[in-house]
């Protein structure tokens, strides 16, 4: 099942961890793994290969992963914790509608491999006859509000969330999304690599058709129309750098003016399927994909209309259908798209549904056994250290006017911060569990969900809530409440390790904690006050000489080569790679305060100065597959993880003075050239 979330939240990509010690640090070891580094490379040659190289040669890419990190390593622990929990669920019986018995339901329902293959494609049969009878265009605008109430988006979604211009008010909202391939490039460029992977599209689509009993020739033209109406699409959409301005995602419309922009396209019918009664404006994300999507829908013939809609409802459903139907599925959008060799176990795509589509239920069984309460408090203390060194840092900037300085501080000082687990949890008690099908569960939840997010319209925002679950190894920045989130997932080693000393924790955790706060202050966060409102607070000087100084990032990320051939996308990583040169300012500048008075001694041959970069590279120590690194570039708003070593430390003046780093030495770049923000 695909998790589609529309917030302007800036997650930092599976990175975070706990604080503090409670020993001496005489006591701690250096915490970095000798095993790790690859002592042949040169820190000023390539450093990632020097601190990681290692790692990567002693831990290749399992079949599964299309990439495989040492974060990956924690989500696979963190996984087989939770098998755990809901195994033990899973082997008895609970009273009916309780949480247990959902849990536990849910999970032997995806485990059963013999009912998912007898029952094939009769979980979705009904469905596909309704779509395949519509006759009358004007009955495509109903279908789509019941369609996306049951996870299968197409054309458009509407949501629920933030104004971001009243962001204590929630609002009916519009956005870019259901492409098939997900992203615009997919179907617009005509580099080999990107020709070859839209050929497999095809290929795939009309397969997908066949195997739920269409016949070849309707499957092919199935598949034209796909290609057509989603080509279409692809014109209409902004590319991702183009939906960091969230200035021009933002145009709220009044009823009547919406229906006046949009003819054609039947509001009513469509925001009553959707369970949205009495709604008075609308904020459109994308006027121009709105726009093509509205055309499409007043053109098409039905016949085509009622093929696209069943290809969206195969595609939703695949993964929870027979093998052969889940295995095509993945051959495509894992295998060609990724390079992924071989599917997940059953048990860990159990686990994973089961994750997420009873996620706080599970977030609660989890912290119950393996969250220390100690473990939230030393990272609400580590936080607070943190908050106090980015606020000097703005305070001493020599680009920054003072009436930005004291709004900024401002804002920093207001930050909402969660850590570990929501003090409330979600109640799931009208959820349904049944012994029917794994598709049939899949939609009662997505159901579930969607019921959640509609009751919220027009309704103040809770700040209190959380977007992601506790067991989530992640952690992420929301601009609209202004907040900071590190699930308990991620409060472990390899970004916290108890044994270690400062040097190791505040170049892990440190950083990441340090990340988070900056993204409040990077090309999109610093948009938003403390509020959370899209309002512009800084001075016309001081936003001149902040887009200066971030072009030097993206310039320098441009540059880079991440495939023969493919290089870098500065502006679309922006907001990331200028949160990870503030990380690491912020939290070197805080390490070395807090070990001012007691200076930590070399341990395993390094200084303090050169564990702490050690410590954050060794974050992102990962393999990762050719057709991954091209995926990504197309489509992830963060660096690789090389260049988010490689890329990141040529801007910072400490790692230079660590590791002696020259005019000799390949990595080296000028001060003058150097990013200079934070």
């Amino acid at each position: 099942m695909r998790v589609i979330n529309y917030l302007p939240i800036a997650a930092f990509c599976l990175m975070a961890a706990s604080c503090g010690t409670g020993k001496k640090q005489a006591e701690l070891t250096g915490g970095i793994q000798l095993a790790n580094l690859d002592t042949t490379a040169l820190p000023g040659t390539d450093f990632y290969q020097y601190a990681c190289g290692g790692w990567m040669k002693n831990n290749p890419i399992p079949a599964e992963y299309s990439q495989y990190g040492s974060f990956t390593i924690l989500a696979e622990n963190n996984r087989k914790q939770i098998q755990g929990l809901i195994e033990e669920l899973a082997a008895t019986q609970h009273e009916a509608g309780s949480v247990a018995q959902k849990v536990g339901d849910l999970y032997k329902i995806v485990m059963d491999s013999v009912k998912l293959n007898n029952d094939g494609v009769t979980p979705i049969k009904a469905e596909l006859e309704q779509l395949g009878a519509l006759k009358d265009t004007k009955e495509v605008y109903a279908l789509l509000g019941n369609l996306q109430k049951k996870g299968i988006v197409a054309y458009n979604v509407v949501y629920v969330g933030a104004d971001e211009m009243n962001s204590s008010m929630n609002a009916v909202q519009t956005y870019q999304t259901g492409l098939s391939m997900g992203e615009r490039e997919y179907y617009l460029e005509n580099d080999e690599a990107t020709a070859k992977i839209r050929n497999a599209f095809r290929a795939h689509v009309q397969k997908m058709y066949q195997l739920v009993g269409f016949d070849e020739a309707t499957a092919k033209k199935g598949m034209e129309v796909v290609m057509a109406v989603e080509t279409r699409l692809a014109k209409a959409y902004r590319s991702r750098t183009e939906l960091r301005d969230p200035h021009a995602n933002y145009n709220k419309m009044s009823m009547e003016q919406i229906k006046k922009d949009y003819p054609t396209f039947d509001w009513d019918a469509y925001l009553s399927a959707l369970d949205l009664k009495d709604v008075k404006e609308i904020i459109v994300g994308q006027s121009a994909s709105l726009k093509a999507a509205a055309d499409i829908l007043n053109t098409l013939p039905a016949e085509q209309q009622a093929l696209y809609l069943q290809w969206k409802l195969i595609d939703a459903s695949a993964g929870c259908l027979s093998d052969a139907i889940a295995e095509q599925n993945f051959d495509f959008f894992e295998r060609t798209m990724s390079g992924t060799q071989e599917m997940q176990p059953r048990w860990k795509r159990a686990v994973g549904t089961v994750s997420s589509a009873l996620g706080e239920a599970v977030g609660q069984m989890y912290v119950e056994k393996y969250f220390p309460a100690t473990a939230k408090e030393r990272m609400v203390a580590l936080v607070k250290n943190l908050q106090d060194n980015l606020g000097e840092r703005i305070q001493n900037l020599s680009w920054m006017g003072d009436s930005t300085k004291v709004k900024a501080l401002e804002k920093l000082a207001t930050f909402h911060v969660k850590i570990g687990y929501p003090d409330k949890w979600k109640d799931y008690s009208t959820l349904e569990i049944k012994d029917d099908s794994f598709w049939a569960n899949m939609e009662r939840a997505n159901k579930w969900g969607h019921a959640e997010m509609v009751a919220k319209a027009g309704k103040p925002v809770d700040k209190d809530e959380w977007l992601m679950t506790p067991q989530t190894v992640n952690a992420y920045y929301n601009p609209t409440t202004n907040e900071i989130c590190f699930p308990a997932g991620i409060l472990q080693y390899p970004f916290f390790d108890m044994s270690a000393d400062d040097a190791f924790n505040y170049g892990a955790i440190g950083v990441v904690i340090g990340h988070e706060m900056t993204h409040g202050f990077d090309d999109q966060g610093r948009q938003y006050d403390k509020e959370g409102n899209l309002k512009d607070w800084w001075t016309e000087e001081d936003s001149k000489r902040f887009d200066e100084r971030a072009q030097v990032m993206v310039n320098f990320f441009d540059s880079i080569e991440v495939a023969p051939g493919v290089y870098g996308n500065g502006r679309m990583t922006l907001g990331e790679n200028i949160a990870d040169h503030g990380g690491l300012q912020v939290s070197f500048q805080a390490f070395k305060k807090a070990t001012a008075n007691a200076p930590l001694a070399d341990k395993d041959g390094f200084t303090p100065e050169q564990r702490f970069f050690l410590a954050y590279a060794s974050v992102w120590a990962n393999d990762i597959r050719p057709e991954e690194i091209l995926n990504r570039t197309k489509r992830d708003v963060h660096a690789l993880g090389k260049w988010r070593v490689d890329g990141a430390l040529p801007q910072i003046d400490a790692w230079y003075e660590a590791f002696n780093i020259t005019e000799e030495d390949p990595m080296f770049l000028p001060k003058e050239k150097r990013v200079s923000i934070w």
